[in-house]
């Protein structure tokens, strides 16, 4: 049992390992991309299936309240929390749908949508996706393996290079982690370019 702890331990450094030598330059343009959405008075909806609903509400939280810092709220929905919505669309569209519906009645140009999917071919967030960006929306999607359909689909991803979806998700949450620290320095921190009156 001891070796299989440690194996796991190590693939999951090793993932890590991968997201630093890969990703840090897009996880920077992330932040970027966060920050101007929120200076330009819009808000950030994300979405995911499963573990990625999980990752996508985590975000949502951590931007609305607080991640570090005590700072204001910032704008942002996890597409997956409400209940008697999902059930709702799912009943009388499909599950396909879940999230186009949404992004067709709350997205608005310049908003950033954000996809969350270990494999890259989870065909709602795909669906809401190829909407959002038709509806002038900026979009950007946390994804695994090859990227899949997604990677095609959106102006920014960040693979995580890695097919096993738990190491994946683990990748996943700490970008999450770092998106949230480095838009707070961005956006709260000394020197940061928000009104004055936005901040507290």
């Amino acid at each position: 049992m001891h070796g299989n702890i440690i194996s796991q331990l190590r693939a999951h450094c090793e993932v890590i390992g991968a997201v630093e030598r890969e990703l840090t330059p897009r996880i920077a343009e992330t932040v970027a991309l966060l920050a101007e959405t929120f200076r330009s008075g819009n808000k950030l909806l994300v979405m995911g299936n499963g573990g990625s609903a999980a990752d996508a509400q985590h975000l949502a939280a951590e931007i609305v309240g607080r991640f570090k810092m005590e700072r204001r709220g910032l704008p942002a929905i996890a597409l997956t929390t409400d209940s008697s919505i999902l059930t709702a669309l799912g009943n009388d569209y499909g599950f396909d749908a879940i999230f186009t519906r949404q992004i067709q009645a709350l997205a608005a140009p310049g908003d950033l949508v954000m996809g969350i999917t270990t494999s890259g071919n989870s065909r709602n967030v795909a669906a809401a996706l190829e909407l959002a960006l038709s509806q002038g929306c900026r979009t950007v999607a946390l994804l695994g393996g090859d990227g899949g359909i997604i990677a095609g689909l959106v102006e920014l991803h960040l693979i995580v290079p890695s097919r096993d979806t738990p190491r994946i998700q683990e990748g996943h949450i700490t970008i999450i982690h770092i998106l949230c620290d480095l838009l707070e320095q961005e956006l709260f921190g000394d020197g940061a370019n928000l009104p004055e009156g936005c901040r507290g």
